[in-house]
């Protein structure tokens, strides 16, 4: 066990705070507890969350963590800390005392990227655990209703559950209404102002179709079938609500991976650089602070590349070369100013495009590498040719960036109720086979036939299910 008492870790949680609050982080109260490997890997089935509504999945999701920790595959994280106001976090008991301190540390700084990050402000922290609670009583509910019932549960939230991130990306822009598109669509339609129309001939006026659904494409996939399937009883429609608004609660975690994981990782080590660790301590530090952000061959560690961002940052704006100067022009901030201004407004995509520069870039060795035949061979380095590729790539691949962005174009197509989405294709193609279940599962909550427009091999296809089954068809 390890040589410490709970009185030590209040005391440690005391000065950190003390230092947190003296460097200027402004966080929500927070919250420790101590538990096992198995209460820990059971708050990671449920993605930190103390309730959860049952399913399937998480069981399968504890098992397969449970015997990959079993059997020495893998490791458990040294804790957790979740989104909600007063924040929790999870430490683990087997800790050494020098790694609470440097977890008790590293959690606030997520408390305060949770509270100040724009991208959470949608999230509601100080309902967090009541809403989770609330989700689960409704669903066990239903599962309790003789007329509905595990089995009918299920079907339906297996089908949201592959389909829940298939939602709108960024939450800060607000979703405009009905009223609002038919708005634009009459404003869109109407010709130009023309200073010489005495002259000209009157321009041809074509009215907008303000009866079509969606009259904008709309991409909340989860909530237009909700609103827009006359056949889903109430209770589906429920349970569909609920699995957008967890989605949407986690997806600012996906979107900010990066920059969330290194801002708490640069705090965690000026905070304890500056609290004057005895040198066993100290040496303990410097050996796991380097276990956490280090890079890892052939992928990226968020903790690495955030760290060395954030830590970019603050010298370009403390200390810049002269080559910086000349090319940016002097900082009109101080390092702290603008540490604490980027963690407010960006999100991994922004913050990566805007900050990553070709220096450090070159200075971490990124570089992009493909298959081909049963090799990987690197494809591109971040040289003075590549390093822009490799940076696109970078983005593309960082939070809800790596998943297909598909949006519903029209709701009865064809004048047959047929649901007709479009994929926007970036360069990419569509894995057919994920494709195929996807399409059944959108299927088995519309109820009718699913069309999806892509492209494959630079070719426009549609892609049909429905009772006869899944079809590909190429345009011409």
């Amino acid at each position: 066990m390890p040589k410490y008492e709970i009185k030590d870790l209040v005391e440690w949680d005391k000065r950190i705070r003390e230092k947190a609050k003296e460097f200027g982080l402004d966080c929500f109260p927070q919250e420790f507890e101590i538990c096992d490997h198995s209460q820990m890997l059971g708050y990671m089935a449920y993605s930190g969350m103390p309730s959860h509504y049952p399913h399937w999945s998480y069981g399968k999701s504890y098992e397969k963590l449970k015997t990959l920790y079993d059997h020495g595959v893998s490791g458990l994280p040294y804790e957790m800390v979740i989104n909600s106001n007063p924040a929790i976090a999870y430490l683990m008991r087997d800790n050494t005392l020098l790694l609470q301190v440097l977890t008790i540390a590293h959690v606030y700084g997520h408390n305060d990227f949770f509270k100040n990050n724009f991208t959470y402000r949608t999230t509601r922290a100080g309902l967090t655990i009541e809403t989770f609670k609330a989700h689960a009583m409704r669903v066990r509910r239903y599962i309790e209703d003789p007329s509905i019932g595990l089995e009918k549960i299920e079907r339906v939230l297996d089908a949201a559950h592959a389909l829940e991130w298939q939602c709108r990306r960024n939450l800060a822009i607000r979703k405009i209404d009905r009223k609002e598109q038919i708005d634009r669509a009459v404003e869109a339609a109407r010709p130009p102002e023309d200073p010489f129309k005495k002259i000209h001939a009157r321009p041809e006026y074509k009215e907008p179709d303000l009866h079509k659904v969606p009259l904008e494409p709309d991409e909340d996939v989860l909530l237009f079938i909700r609103d827009h399937n006359p056949y889903l009883a109430e209770w589906e429609k429920d349970l569909l609500t609920i699995v957008d608004e967890e989605a949407k609660y986690f997806l600012p975690m996906m979107e900010t991976k990066i920059m969330n994981e290194g801002w708490a990782s640069y705090w965690h080590h000026r905070i304890l650089e500056s609290l004057d660790l005895d040198q066993g301590l100290h040496l303990e530090f410097i050996v796991r602070h380097n276990q956490v952000v280090r890079p890892i061959p052939g992928q990226i560690n968020p903790y690495h590349l955030g760290f060395k961002l954030w830590q970019d940052i603050h010298r370009r704006w403390t200390n810049p070369t002269r080559e910086e100067i000349e090319r940016d022009g002097p900082p009109n901030k101080s390092g702290e100013e603008k540490i604490f201004e980027v963690r407010e407004v960006e999100r991994d995509a922004s913050f990566i495009r805007r900050y990553l520069t070709e220096e450090l870039m070159r200075e971490m060795d990124l570089f992009e590498y493909e298959q081909r035949g049963d090799e990987y061979v690197v494809s591109k380095v971040s040289d003075e040719d590549g390093w822009r590729k490799v940076k696109e790539t970078l983005i593309k691949s960082v939070g809800a960036n790596s998943m297909p962005i598909i949006k519903v174009e029209d709701a009865d197509f064809g004048q047959s109720r047929t649901l007709y989405l479009k994929h926007q294709h970036d360069g990419r193609d569509l894995h057919l086979e994920y494709a195929e279940k996807t399409m059944s599962y959108l299927q088995r909550l519309w109820g009718r036939e699913v069309v999806l427009e892509t492209s494959l091999d630079g070719k426009r296809s549609l892609l049909c299910s429905n009772d006869r089954g899944f079809s590909v068809r190429t345009l011409r």
